[in-house]
């Protein structure tokens, strides 16, 4: 028997950072050259191994389905099916509302750009035996404006426009079923909190780092670089079908 493989797509934010184009269309169908970039990421996925998507819509969720309706991957076997939210439930809270998850499975956001290897971080995670992972980039953050140094009054330093590191979640994440527990029903619950309440419960919390490209779509300065990196090299990302 194959292994079931599912990847949940996260889909029903408003995209309120790349308006006014999102507001004709969900963010995972902002185009990139001529795909949007959810067909980028559900080739990935595939191509990865994983043969059953599920999309948690909200926002124009109805555009993301028609797009998918009559999708070439269906001829081979991956399996598409979506939930709607009736009100904007978070980052986690939509896991409630999926029937027969398997035991391990991804979750990610629909508006990603990235090269992450996802068979790697699901077999990472599997083997691992924790309850959750988090795929982490170290994301390079430079301020646009100078930080001054001082003791409360006396200045003792300057620094014009300074870049800091910091490890971020890429918004790409491993589950293992039992976090489902954690999760209220029919209550709003973001990824941070979830996070937060399975540190405190004592459950196994895990960082996976590596070396991908990662970019943030719904982030307009992450959105231009993605639009020339795949236009200059489109065979990096895109898998084909």
């Amino acid at each position: 028997m194959t292994e079931r493989r599912v990847a949940v797509i996260l889909a029903g934010g408003k995209g309120t950072r790349l308006a006014p184009y999102t507001a004709v269309f969900p963010k995972p169908l902002v185009p990139l050259g001529q795909y949007p970039v959810v067909e980028i990421l559900v080739r990935q996925l595939v191509a990865s191994g994983f043969n059953e998507l599920i999309f948690s819509t909200g926002y124009l969720g109805e555009l993301l389905r028609a797009y998918f309706h009559d999708h070439p991957l269906k001829k081979k076997g991956v399996t598409f099916s979506w939930i709607k939210e009736s009100f904007p439930l978070g980052t986690a809270a939509p896991l409630r509302l999926i029937d027969n998850l398997p035991e391990h499975f991804l979750v990610l956001n629909g508006d990603l750009f990235t090269t992450l290897d996802f068979g790697k971080l699901y077999k990472n995670h599997v083997t691992s035996g924790a309850t959750l992972t988090i795929a982490m980039h170290c994301k390079r953050v430079k301020l646009q404006l100078g930080v001054v140094k001082h003791d409360g009054r006396k200045v003792t330093g300057y620094l014009e426009k300074p870049a800091y590191n910091y490890d971020v979640s890429m918004g790409i994440y491993a589950y293992s079923k039992k976090a489902i527990e954690f999760i209220p029903e029919g209550k709003v619950m973001d990824f941070p909190d979830l996070v937060q309440t399975l540190v405190k419960a004592g459950e196994p919390v895990e960082c996976e780092f590596g070396k991908s490209r990662w970019l943030d779509i719904g982030n307009p300065d992450d959105y231009a670089a993605a639009q020339e990196e795949f236009t200059a090299d489109p065979s990096v990302y895109l898998q084909e079908i």
